[in-house]
């Protein structure tokens, strides 16, 4: 009864956790599933662009707004005019959907980029706006 007559040890291995899908590295906020994160953003784009979707959408379909707008507004045709605020009013209206894709889709690095960027964009319109504006 030696060591020469003892089964060899056998280690056993934790199982290891199956591949991730590259779903499974974007963002986790709180533990809810990132799609969630892009309705809510989604949610609050299209309350920031409310009023101007609303009157987008009032000077597309009254054409007598034309006269309020000084310049190519005023020259354009009615047709043109109304195009030109349908078109307005159809990107306004997509705004939402889109910033709440990109956040659902977008890599924790990606919307970290992206973010820093819209920071820095917006830091500099006030610093401008202050400086030239008022």
């Amino acid at each position: 009864m030696g060591s020469s007559g003892s089964k060899p040890r056998v280690r056993h291995h934790p199982p290891q956790a199956p591949h991730h899908d590259d779903d499974d590295d974007r963002l986790r906020l709180g533990g809810r599933h990132p799609d969630m994160w892009g309705w809510f953003v989604g949610l609050i784009v299209f309350a920031l662009v409310a009023v101007p979707l609303s009157a987008a959408f009032a000077f597309a379909t009254n054409p007598g707004t034309q006269q309020l707008f000084a310049g190519r507004l005023s020259d354009a045709t009615s047709a043109g005019y109304q195009a030109f605020w349908w078109v307005v009013t159809l990107m306004l209206l997509a705004l939402p959907v889109l910033v709440g894709y990109g956040i659902a889709r977008m890599s924790p690095r990606a919307l970290l980029i992206v973010g820093s960027v819209v920071a820095a964009f917006f830091i500099a319109v006030l610093v401008l706006g202050q400086m030239f504006v008022f």
